[in-house]
C-alpha cells in the first residue's frame, strides 16, 4: 500500500475538490482549452526544473512510496501527474 500513497494523495485532492465544478458551476473542465492553457506554462517549466533537480541529485524520488514508474531523467511518473493534478484542484478551489 506504501507504493500508491503518492497516487492515493493525488486522488484524494481531486475528489475533494471536484464537487466544486458542478456546485458553483466551476467549468474547469468544461473548458479543456483554457484549462491547458492554464497549465502549460507552469507544468513545462516546473517538469524541466524537477528534471535538473532529479539529474544533479538535488532531490530524488523514494521507491518505497512509488509505483516504480520514472520517466527518463529520473522523475517518478507520480511527479508529472502532481504537476497537472494540484493546479487543476487550485483552479477549482479558486
Amino acid at each position: 500500500m506504501d507504493r500508491f500513497q503518492y497516487l492515493i494523495v493525488l486522488g484524494i485532492c481531486v475528489l475533494v475538490t471536484l464537487p466544486l465544478e458542478f456546485v458553483f458551476d466551476a467549468r474547469v473542465w468544461r473548458r479543456p482549452r483554457r484549462l491547458i492553457a492554464a497549465l502549460l506554462p507552469a507544468f513545462a517549466l516546473f517538469v524541466v526544473w524537477d528534471l535538473w533537480a532529479s539529474a544533479t541529485d538535488t532531490w530524488g524520488f523514494n521507491p518505497d512510496y512509488t509505483i516504480g514508474v520514472e520517466l527518463p531523467g529520473g522523475m517518478a511518473i507520480e511527479e508529472l501527474l502532481f504537476f497537472v493534478t494540484i493546479p487543476i484542484c487550485m483552479l477549482l478551489t479558486l
